[in-house]
């Protein structure tokens, strides 16, 4: 127990350096067009270009791992990332910082795909919903702690030295997990139209859908969190980095409530959430006319609004194991990939809105994603039940 509490441990090491690397550049984004010589708008390009990279590499190098044994994948794309990470620190201009930047994006979300099968694999089955929650937690960790100390760092010396601190945790992270990792977990492999088949699956693209919805639901708001708080809620500048340490935390606290639901009820139990969700996205526009009432309402909806994630992610590797053990690693993406979608979904929906109304607005956007994700839960769960009744009248066959 105590070598699995390490590895545990070491898993969430992984997506708090994976966090690290990817929101810190939107603290000291101002710091960077500075230095290399480029606008603001042109630096934001980097958190663009991150995500598409991010989104359209995984599924690719994902099912291109397959074939492959999963330490030694797990520990080339570390050292890639290591090696990005690093080219990032000490670049000097736009161009190659973008570069760097897009190399880190290629290998991250598979990079977090293997950590989340990893999980899967030490894990007792008793625990495995919360570590997977962890996991996930690892990335709010970094947004609460590691980046405002690398905003703080970077104000006071050099965001170059920011990202130095990345690579040091990164390579403590490469030695760490060549060191605790179990090295010869058993596995399937297949063929990229072996795995693609689980996409066919009806349990699997609607929960796909269902993460997608969800995420845009989220970001159809949270893109403009910082004007919401300030020039909608009229809060200070010095308010606010209290106020998103305090949404940070919060958002800590959902990706545990998380995987308790995953660990208890599962899917099950998510028709509910979404109805709450849409309840307090409808009366976004009421409550933002308030402080009080409006940051309450973001509190109470970063703790609830992700909850769906650690059941998706379970769903998903429970369908593989079950039914295409030879896609579990893409199985594992699957998360990953659908709620990057799912945020450029939100943040494109709240630029359209905000074009043509306010930032009061926001929320009704949100909640017509949460209305779709609704629908499509419903028609999964009960897709679910078919699948299970299905497979016991076959056994008594």
């Amino acid at each position: 127990m105590t070598k699995y509490r390490w590895q545990a441990s070491a898993l969430v090491l992984v997506t708090f350096m994976l966090g690290c690397n990817e929101f810190m550049v939107v603290g000291v984004l101002s710091d960077i067009a500075k230095s290399l010589s480029v606008t603001v708008a042109t630096a934001g390009y980097l958190v663009t270009i991150f995500a598409i990279v991010y989104a359209i590499s995984t599924p690719i190098i994902t099912i291109l791992a397959n074939r492959f044994d999963r330490y030694k994948t797990l520990m080339v794309l570390l050292v890639i990332f290591l090696i990005g990470n690093t080219w990032s620190g000490f670049t000097t201009s736009y161009g190659w910082f973008l570069v760097s930047r897009m190399l880190t994006a290629a290998v991250a979300g598979s990079i977090e795909s293997l950590v989340i099968l990893f999980a899967n694999d030490i894990a007792p089955r008793s625990k495995r919903a919360m570590l997977i929650s962890w996991i996930a937690a690892g990335f709010s960790i970094a947004s609460v702690v590691g980046v405002p100390i690398g905003t703080a760092i970077s104000t006071a010396t050099s965001w170059h030295v920011a990202f130095h601190l990345i690579s040091v945790l990164s390579f403590l992270t490469v030695l760490v997990m060549a060191w605790l990792l179990p090295k010869n977990i058993k596995q399937v492999s297949g063929g990229i139209k072996d795995q693609l088949v689980l996409l066919t699956d009806k349990r699997i693209y609607l929960g796909a859908a269902l993460i997608l919805c969800s995420a845009a639901a989220m970001y159809s708001y949270y893109t403009y969190i910082r004007p919401l708080l300030t020039t909608g809620l009229g809060f200070g500048i010095v308010a606010l980095n209290w106020l998103l340490f305090a949404i940070g935390l919060v958002s800590i606290m959902g990706n545990q409530l998380s995987g308790t639901v995953a660990k208890r009820s599962g899917l099950k139990s998510m028709p509910k959430f979404y109805v709450v969700n849409i309840v307090l996205l409808l009366l976004f526009p009421l409550a933002m006319n308030n402080a009080v009432t409006g940051f309450a309402l973001l509190i109470v909806l970063t703790l609830i609004i992700t909850v769906v994630n650690s059941p998706i992610q379970i769903h998903f590797l429970d369908v593989a194991e079950a039914d295409y053990p030879q896609a579990i690693l893409l199985a594992s993406s699957l998360n990953a990939i659908f709620f990057n979608i799912g945020i450029s979904a939100g943040s494109a929906t709240a630029a359209l809105i905000l074009a043509n109304s306010d930032l009061k607005q926001l929320g009704l956007g949100g909640a017509a994603f949460d209305i779709l994700a609704l629908i499509i839960v419903v028609v999964l769960n009960q897709t679910i039940l078919k699948y299970q009744q299905a497979k016991i009248t076959h056994e008594k066959d």
